[in-house]
């Protein structure tokens, strides 16, 4: 069952009787908190808005299958998938394919779902962004005033990023050429975070609480402490300072190494679960709004205004974990750059 997903649209039906709020379908069979928790949180191959008297309002993405039994390509959407193709329930509705001998196999699935579309938005705000910026400093030198509105919050946000926490945590000798990636990763997640938040399209998308996203993010940054630390650090992992007792027995290096993938897995895991817990919160709590009027008017009212309360706090309360989660994953991937980057101490 499909709900509205927009909180503003929530908050507004919360203060509305509820003979206006309780259809057919809401008599039929009692809210699933938990299910229209979990379809938020999940891809999806259709971009669904909300639901008004019945009728879904939202838009079809295009679906890009291969056969595995055939190997022809399929070009479709969610409402004309080809024969032999179906959406698997146990699969978190991903699409699966019947095989002749009666098995089902996951066919290659190159389909632009919901967070294809969300980071394809992303991407598009932060050229926007990044272009005009780049035109207004065209037009400019060192003379000019320093900017101010959008543009000033923007450079405020780059020199603080790039010079408290990228040169910070890397050193002045090696930070440049990892600068534009980090400001990069950074800006992705504040921004998709940010639409995360918006209750309708182009926002609320669950990207970075996706583990495939978060799990991408730390092996970039796993690929770049790894591919260009200096001797120095592989000196510390395969030959450490330590007794020569502790050599003998490698204990420290099979410890070391273990570290070098522990590292980008607390990245992935630290993202993934604070954001997904943000939004599994946010969307729980909009659902007591309608869990309260099948309780009766008294009851619904009380739970609504509690509702109502614990919703604009965890909103106001995720526009800081947006920037604090983006802020966290960029210095941890400085500082572990960093470390790859140790001078020798005799």
């Amino acid at each position: 069952m499909k709900q509205f997903k927009s909180i503003c649209i929530l908050l507004v039906m919360a203060l509305l009787p509820m003979p206006m709020l309780a259809g057919e379908e809401t008599k039929d069979e009692p809210l699933n908190i938990s299910e229209i928790v979990l379809e938020h949180l999940a891809d999806s191959y259709e971009w669904h808005i909300a639901t008004y008297e019945g009728k879904h309002i939202g838009f079809p993405l295009p679906i890009i299958i291969r056969s595995s039994q055939t190997g022809e390509w399929h070009f479709c959407t969610e409402h004309s998938l080809p024969d032999g193709f179906f959406f698997n329930p146990e699969a978190h509705g991903k699409i699966y394919e019947q095989m002749a001998d009666g098995s089902t196999v996951r066919p290659l699935d190159l389909s632009i779902t919901r967070n294809v579309l969300q980071i394809w938005i992303v991407v598009a705000v932060l050229l926007v962004v990044f272009l005009s910026c780049a035109r207004w400093y065209k037009k400019r030198d060192k003379t000019s005033k320093a900017p101010t509105g959008f543009i000033g919050a923007v450079e405020l946000l780059v020199t603080m990023i790039n010079d408290d926490v990228i040169k910070a945590s890397i050193g002045e000798k090696h930070y440049k050429p990892y600068a534009p990636y980090l400001l990069t990763v950074f800006f992705f997640i504040f921004v998709t975070n940010l639409l995360g938040l918006l209750p309708i399209f182009p926002g609320g998308s669950n990207v970075t609480g996706n583990i495939n996203i978060t799990f991408f993010l730390a092996l970039c940054t796993m690929l770049a402490i790894n591919l260009f630390g200096n001797k120095e650090y592989w000196k510390e992992i395969l030959w450490p300072d330590v007794p020569i007792f502790l050599k003998a027995i490698p204990l420290m290096p099979a410890i070391e190494l273990f570290g070098v993938f522990t590292k980008p897995f607390a990245l992935m895991i630290r993202l993934f679960a604070n954001m997904m817990a943000g939004h599994a919160m946010i969307l729980s709590f909009s659902c007591v709004i309608f869990l309260g009027w099948t309780m009766g008017v008294g009851l619904g009212i009380g739970l609504n205004v509690f509702s109502i309360i614990m919703l604009l706090f965890m909103n106001a309360l995720e526009l800081l974990v947006a920037f604090v989660q983006a802020y966290v994953f960029t210095m941890l991937s400085s500082v572990f750059i960093g470390l790859a980057h140790k001078e020798h101490h005799g």
